[in-house]
């Protein structure tokens, strides 16, 4: 059963990263600070569904991280 639970956890883990990997790289440190232009951007299409994958993906990683160690 651990053996599972480890081997979801590592998918999830190479899925969490390359879906982190795909998004925007638009968005620099400036930006943090207040630097970005005075427009609003909403997510939208592709990039509102890898941002909701990315949040799927790490929820799953950190419920399978606490499963293995209860288990």
């Amino acid at each position: 059963m651990k053996t599972l639970i480890l081997i979801f956890h590592a998918v999830s883990a190479l899925l969490l990263v390359l879906c982190i990997l795909a998004q925007s790289q638009g968005v620099g440190l400036s930006a943090t600070f207040g630097g970005e232009g005075g427009f609003y951007a909403t997510k939208r299409g592709v990039e509102k569904t890898l941002f909701y994958l990315t949040v799927l993906f790490a929820v799953v990683f950190v419920g399978t991280a606490l499963v293995y160690i209860i288990a």
